[in-house]
């Protein structure tokens, strides 16, 4: 039968993406359908155009120990979610060149699905970065690299879950975990106050370790394709591209706030 609309269609749509996907997920809190991570980037995109504004006329909030807890926390997820992906892709004999997802009850299975679902909802706690910000009046840190990356993590991770919730999907939400226990180690420290910035001369360090990790994924990512491993094409081509793209923005932000800035103090 013909769409009579556009509205039809999309509606035809929206019912079509539910019903597909892994089973095993389809009712975990914001996996089945797309309108509530559609929702939450439209908000969040609110909260970029209109929060400056809001707080334009209005004194910069401390959130010095709110921030405290919020970082303490961040690490803690991090490092949980590491070592669950580390762990289980361990005890279920994952294969780094070849893993196809295993769609199956088996409780290692049910055990990555998870981890991989945490660290998806964990894409969405970290919008509270922007948030802070915001409150903060720290306008200069909402770069387009920022903003892009924050709203980008949610749509992918939501793919994610949702029809590869393990496999070879493992390995870039692991690495990206460690990254961000490290990351987030860093925010830390640094929000203890100035007596601890001298001690933090590795943040150039920490900018390289994003960089390596979109590196390897992309490694990893095309090693399995040339394997024709059991992993949906688009997604892998998506995961690339996207992962691609993060490492120019990465790089040319290391190249302007490292290497350029050390020239200019030469």
């Amino acid at each position: 039968m013909a769409l009579n609309s556009p509205w039809e269609y999309l509606v035809t749509l929206h019912e079509d993406v539910k019903k597909s996907g892994d089973r095993r997920v389809a009712d975990w809190f914001l996996v089945r359908s797309p309108v509530p991570v559609i929702g939450i980037f439209i908000s969040y995109m609110f909260l970029v155009r209109y929060g400056p504004r809001f707080m334009e006329k209005r004194p910069a909030f401390t959130l010095k120990y709110l921030m405290l807890i919020y970082n303490t926390f961040q690490v803690c997820l991090s490092a949980y979610m590491f070592y669950e992906f580390f762990v289980t892709a361990i005890l279920s004999r994952y294969n780094l060149t070849c893993q196809p997802v295993d769609t199956s009850m088996d409780p290692l299975a049910l055990r990555m699905a998870s981890v991989c679902w945490f660290f998806y909802f964990s894409k969405i706690i970290d919008m509270v970065d922007t948030i802070f910000f915001v409150l903060r009046k720290k306008n200069n840190q909402l770069t387009f690299l920022h903003i892009f990356h924050h709203s980008t993590m949610i749509f992918n991770w939501w793919l994610g879950v949702k029809y590869v919730p393990g496999g070879q999907s493992f390995f870039c939400a692991m690495l990206n975990s460690l990254v961000h226990v490290v990351m987030y180690s860093y925010y830390l420290l640094s929000s203890l106050g100035a007596w601890i910035q001298p001690y933090l001369w590795w943040k150039r360090y920490l900018t390289q370790f994003q960089i390596v990790q979109f590196v390897l994924i992309v490694i990893h990512i095309s090693v399995g394709h040339y394997n024709n491993c059991d992993f949906p094409s688009a997604l892998g081509y998506m995961l690339a591209l996207y992962c691609l793209t993060l490492l120019v923005f990465f790089s040319n932000f290391y190249i302007q706030a490292y290497i350029r800035r050390s020239k200019k103090k030469l």
